[in-house]
């Protein structure tokens, strides 16, 4: 596979996260870790059963420390995912949590032969601006911060740190990550099952979020992004995931999961402009440290 295929395949997952909000809101009374178990199952299947029509199930080779590593990433991020659109207003845990693309640049920067510049700083200083705008009172429920805030920005730092970390896998194929997926789901129903009440009679629209997301925003879109970043143009993705809060954003207010407002409006300019501040490189000159 070309970088410039697996970079236009891994471009794919920000079109499948733009929908990731509003199923989550669709999912509606589902408990969190019930629902992390029924889409990394119903994503798990749909990646084994792609990759055996395709022929392919000898790739399908996790080592340990990759699965452990989905066991981090994946499971934990959508657990604190789906736990924070479910206790604070969905647009607000949804932009804290798109704080990722940022927290990537800097961890990058943290890395062996990297440097933390001026320009990490600023937009770091900018999204938090904009964090601090969302949970300050001035949109939706109006009680400052929640719970549900607190668990968008740990679920920020996690898939952050485990996007950074994964590409230290390259030679784990892709396709293994159903069998992650298929693994994540069991501690997700040892944990529904501990703390939660089981729910299955659910609405239509419940279970078309579902759906949504076992087969889209989790399913396919860890997959192709896993393709994108061990395989495609990494600052490229990086810059274009900029686009995945703004419109995620969109959809929930067309959808009605949202109401339009200035404040959000801002503060939607403000974490993408951040993340562009900080992986800004100038092509020429020396740029301050």
């Amino acid at each position: 596979m070309t970088t410039r295929t697996a970079t236009f395949i891994g471009l794919v997952a920000i079109l499948f996260w733009s929908t990731l909000a509003l199923f989550t809101a669709m999912s509606g009374r589902v408990p969190p870790f019930q629902l992390v178990g029924m889409t990394f199952v119903i994503g798990g299947l749909l990646i084994l059963a792609i990759t055996a029509l395709r022929g392919q199930l000898s790739r399908i080779r996790p080592t340990p420390a990759s699965f452990a590593l989905g066991l981090y990433g994946p499971f934990g991020d959508s657990a604190l995912y789906y736990a924070a659109v479910k206790t604070a207003p969905a647009a607000e845990a949804n932009l804290i949590h798109y704080l990722w693309p940022l927290l990537i640049v800097l961890f990058a920067a943290l890395l062996p032969g990297g440097t933390l510049k001026l320009r990490h700083l600023i937009g770091a200083l900018i999204g938090l601006a904009a964090t601090a705008l969302l949970i300050s009172g001035g949109l939706g429920s109006g009680q400052g911060l929640a719970l549900g805030h607190v668990l968008a920005a740990l679920g920020a730092f996690v898939w952050a740190s485990y996007s950074v970390v994964s590409r230290r896998f390259a030679t784990v194929p892709s396709e293994s990550l159903c069998i992650t997926m298929l693994g994540c789901a069991i501690p997700a129903f040892v944990c529904h099952a501990a703390f939660e009440t089981t729910l299955w009679s659910l609405s239509s629209v419940e279970w078309a979020g579902v759906l949504g997301l076992g087969l889209g925003s989790i399913g396919l879109a860890f997959v192709v992004w896993d393709i994108g970043m061990k395989q495609g143009d990494v600052a490229l993705l990086g810059v274009a995931s900029y686009a995945a809060p703004v419109l995620s954003t969109i959809v929930l207010v067309l959808a009605g999961y949202a109401q339009p407002s200035w404040l959000l409006a801002i503060s939607c300019t403000l974490i993408v402009a951040g993340a562009l501040v900080a992986s800004y490189a100038p092509r020429h000159g020396r740029e301050p440290r």
